[in-house]
């Protein structure tokens, strides 16, 4: 009876929320071998062979994040064993491909007090030359699918099949033998990178297999750009839509490209946590990898996944106040900033990454260019990145400490312009946001721009960070809020026995403008509006259709548009590459086609001058300068942007 309990587990955690799989078996074992499966090597033979070695890759990935295991039974099927020899081991091989699995689990909660859940997906892959009847797919697979499931695996992953007729006659066996577990199809498709349609065509592909009462559904072993396409073509398909059919992406790390003057693959760790970011918001309920997605990769899905997630485990806070929250009269003595946001005027914040190590030039440019900013006269606020990238820098509210020191801004002399930290969620729990928040009031640190935060990097050379994420930018807003600026902190007890203990804290937030779900990123922006937010800052805006989406909201609040200088051609693709960043192509072209890099920074800064003056036009409340690569062209872009 155990055994259908786990199977409903599986896809009731599956409907709930993202899972991560775990990445490549084989080309992770050829890593840590350096011999490929052979007579003698066969890899499937680990399982009983060198089950210490499979344990490794299994306690590899799970250390790195995933939460369902694929077994290592790939090509443990009668025919694929038979050329080594082994077809009389299929039994065997199953199911200790399997408890393998389960025993990591079991170590891996052991050790790091995991509370799970985790599964078991048992790996089916295709034979070498495709079957086409049905009693040679029995033949074939009868005895490993019905070990698998004696086994205990909580679902059955058919991998990498190039046909689909195949596939088909696989699940229809499947579905003839008694207490299998769920079933999830892959197909490995190519086509979108050379311009051609995928093959197998990806609606017909869904919905043939829905109608063979497929659970899930989806791709594998094929580029990352090409699950893009299959994704976009499938996730508005009936099956798909009414959630009779989950989808799930395991691509590979994609083949070489001829970037510059290289011959490289883009596809990092970091560009897999993105994808798998961008696969969830999409729809995508099970992520992954295949060959060469190795522990990295999965560690940066992990922690990309962890990002859209966070907030989701926050219980509400019954609040005890007797007070309203601080409103406009309060919010008005933060700083420039805040007092002109409340009267109506254009406004200019300037964003600024703080230092990374503890060169004091390096500082002190950043602090004389900080001074030159304030006298000009041209900057409301400067606003200071948390841990941008998820690279770990001075953290801002020791920076603004910092700065005012060197500057000598004082309570008594007050700051030239306001300063504004981001504050996100990644590296603080509930008491931690709450203390850190307390903190910034005490020390005149009245304006906060909530961000939910890019997940820890973790690159080579960085021990590895767990990202908290108790709280995303909408619960932080919302008990900054209701909690804090009404005088009561989270658990709703009183501030201080002073008469007024209310924080008055300008809460900034953040939208995209092009994010790949806009629906989901406008709800958002709704509920950071309905939650207390004063201002909103936004994502770089290339294009007037960027903005338009926000033209409902605009009455409600202070929108400040991001503007980014581009400093040269290579620069401008390095952020277009950037998730939620739309950089037209006549843009492009037009830094293109000037071959002098000193002209594409002046072209750059041309471009943003328009932008801003665009946006004074068009009524807007105020720019959001994204500059950290401008340097002393910031003052000559606001020059010629401001001027009447």
């Amino acid at each position: 009876m155990e055994k259908p309990s786990r199977m409903a587990d599986f896809l009731t955690a599956l409907r709930d929320h993202p899972l991560l799989a775990d990445g490549a078996m084989g080309s992770y074992l050829f890593t840590l071998t350096g011999r490929l499966s052979e007579t003698n090597h066969v890899y499937e033979a680990f399982n009983v062979e060198q089950p210490e070695l499979i344990q490794k890759v299994h306690l590899a990935y799970l250390a790195a994040g995933a939460r369902c295991l694929k077994t290592n039974t790939f090509g443990a099927n009668r025919q694929q064993l038979r050329p080594f020899g082994l077809e009389g081991r299929v039994a065997a091989l199953n199911r200790a491909g399997v408890q393998l699995a389960r025993g990591a689990i079991a170590a891996y909660q052991a050790q790091a007090r995991a509370p799970g859940p985790f599964f078991v997906l048992a790996s089916v892959g295709p034979t070498a030359s495709p079957l086409a009847a049905a009693e040679a797919v029995a033949e074939c697979y009868r005895e490993q699918l019905e070990t698998l499931a004696a086994a205990g695996a909580d679902a059955l992953l058919l991998e990498t099949f190039s046909s689909l007729p195949q596939l088909e006659l696989l699940v229809g066996l499947i579905k003839s033998l008694p207490g299998m577990p769920p079933v999830i199809a892959e197909m490995t498709i190519r086509g979108a990178s050379a311009g051609q349609p995928l093959e197998p065509d990806p609606v017909t592909f869904v919905n043939r297999v829905a109608a063979l009462g497929v659970a899930v559904a989806g791709v594998n072993c094929c580029a990352p750009w090409d699950a893009d396409v299959f994704v976009d073509a499938v996730r508005d398909t009936a099956p798909v839509r009414s959630g009779a059919l989950q989808l799930v992406v395991m691509p590979n790390a994609g083949g070489f490209q001829r970037i510059g003057n290289r011959l490289m693959t883009a596809v990092n760790p970091e560009f897999a946590g993105k994808m798998a970011r961008s696969l969830s918001d999409r729809g995508v309920r099970l992520v992954g990898g295949c060959c060469e997605m190795h522990p990295p990769h999965i560690q940066e899905m992990h922690n990309y996944l962890q990002s859209r997630s966070a907030g989701e485990r926050v219980a509400t806070v019954a609040v005890a106040s007797t007070l309203p929250p601080a409103g406009d009269a309060e919010k008005r003595r933060n700083g420039t900033l805040s007092r002109k946001l409340k009267d109506g005027k254009f406004v200019v914040s300037i964003e600024a990454l703080p230092p990374r190590g503890t060169d004091d030039s390096v500082i002190s440019r950043k602090v004389e260019a900080l001074a030159g900013l304030a006298a000009s006269g041209l900057i409301d606020a400067v606003d200071f990145t948390d841990g941008s990238r998820g690279i770990p820098l001075i953290s801002p509210g020791d920076y603004i400490h910092l700065l005012r020191e060197r500057l000598g801004w004082t309570a008594a002399t007050g700051d030239a312009v306001e300063l504004i930290p981001h504050f996100t969620g990644r590296d603080l729990n509930v008491m931690g946001v709450q203390s850190r928040l307390v903190g910034y009031h005490a020390n005149r640190v009245h304006n906060v721009l909530f961000v939910t935060g890019d997940p820890p990097k973790m690159s080579p050379t960085y021990p590895r960070s767990t990202a908290v994420f108790d709280l995303d930018s909408i619960a932080m807003i919302r008990l900054t809020h209701t909690c804090l600026n009404a005088g009561v902190d989270f658990g709703g007890v009183p501030l201080g026995k002073q008469a007024d203990p209310r924080t008055h804290f300008t809460i900034g937030a953040g939208v995209e403008l092009e994010a790949q779900d806009m629906p989901r990123e406008l709800a958002r922006l709704q509920q950071k509006l309905d939650s207390g937010a004063d201002y909103i800052m936004t994502q770089p805006a290339f294009r007037p259709e960027a903005l338009a989406p926000l033209e409902k909201f605009r009455g409600r609040k202070p929108f400040l548009i991001g503007v980014m200088v581009l400093t040269n051609f290579e620069q401008a693709q390095r952020a277009a590459q950037v998730p939620g960043v739309v950089i037209p192509d006549a843009i492009l072209q037009r830094l293109a086609a000037l071959p002098n890099v000193a002209d594409q920074t002046k072209a750059g800064r041309e471009i943003a001058a328009e932008q801003i003056r665009w946006l004074v036009r068009e009524g807007w409340a105020g720019v959001y300068l994204m500059s950290t690569a401008a340097g002393s062209g910031t003052v000559e872009v606001l020059r010629a942007g401001l001027q009447p």
